[in-house]
């Protein structure tokens, strides 16, 4: 609440030209409109009995709104992400913080709430294995135990919205996955890999590239490696078809790789951003990637 207070004040403070005061008064009417029409989303409940047989009054299901109306666009459509559940368990050698985002605004409301329902079931099942690990760590005298989730808005355009869902596993050593949806806010549409592309030509074209600016890294940073002629792991050789992307604010194509796919774990989550002139050819239209 204090910081809606301060973003708030922070707004009414910011001079506004005289010439947008119109929109600008419109552009929050509609902000209002929309917070009034905001449903609760549905979710799923824990049973009490179960969780205290785990953690007595260990865990907390909250509503968390710490994104919401962080931003009021001017023009078009307005659009949020915030997080519309967390899941929180805190002992002393068990952690989670499941942190589940949600996305308003969206005209193609079967898109919207296909989506938001996605994200609830993923990070339900995972706090339901959380918890059935737990238990049977418990049953076999105790252990370390972690599970931390949440999300980044990696690009916010007119027309684009790239959501990053990571989630952290820790047991003994971490693993880190990333997961991501890139949305035309314009057009409703979920962008997929293959879509953006006449044909499969596409993944010998980027593992290509890939396979030269990991060499190109490795040359200049001793730091830097990847699992390229290696004795101990399969050697990167092509891209998945749907392999993990997102789509910047500039209108590059970024690959990702989750921790240890490519590389030893200490590189972890890897990312590249694709050159556009090697995808210029291949792609259906300039629309998405120039």
């Amino acid at each position: 609440m204090k910081e809606l207070k301060k973003l708030k004040k922070n707004y009414d403070e910011t001079e506004i030209p005289s010439e947008l005061e119109d929109v600008v008064k419109a552009s929050i009417r509609r902000a209002k409109a929309s917070q009034k029409r905001r449903p609760f989303l549905k979710q799923w409940t824990i049973g009490a009995a179960a969780a205290a047989a785990l953690f007595i009054g260990s865990i907390n299901v909250s509503p968390s709104f710490a994104q919401a109306m962080a931003n009021v666009p001017l023009l078009g459509a307005i659009v949020d992400v915030f997080t519309a559940q967390q899941l929180t368990v805190d002992e002393k050698t068990y952690q989670a913080n499941v942190a589940t985002p949600a996305i308003e605004g969206l005209t193609d409301e079967g898109l919207q709430a296909s989506l938001n329902e996605k994200y609830l079931e993923e990070n339900k099942v995972l706090f339901e294995q959380f918890q059935q690990e737990a238990a049977e760590l418990e049953k076999a005298g105790g252990g370390h135990l972690g599970i931390d989730t949440g999300y980044e808005v990696k690009t916010d355009t007119d027309q684009l919205l790239s959501i990053a869902r990571y989630e952290v596993n820790t047991v003994g050593s971490s693993s880190t996955t990333m997961k991501y949806d890139t949305i035309d806010k314009q057009n409703n549409v979920l962008i997929t890999l293959p879509s953006l592309f006449k044909d499969d030509k596409y993944v010998d074209a980027i593992s290509s590239y890939l396979v030269s600016e990991m060499e190109r890294q490795m040359a200049a940073d001793e730091e830097v490696s990847y699992f390229l002629n290696s004795e101990f792991f399969d050697d990167f050789k092509t891209i998945q078809a749907d392999q993990s992307f997102y789509i910047t604010a500039d209108n590059k194509l970024v690959i990702s790789f989750d921790k240890y796919e490519i590389a030893p774990g200490y590189m972890g989550v890897v990312t590249f951003e694709i050159p556009s002139e090697i995808l210029s050819d291949l792609l259906v239209s300039d629309t998405y990637i120039n």
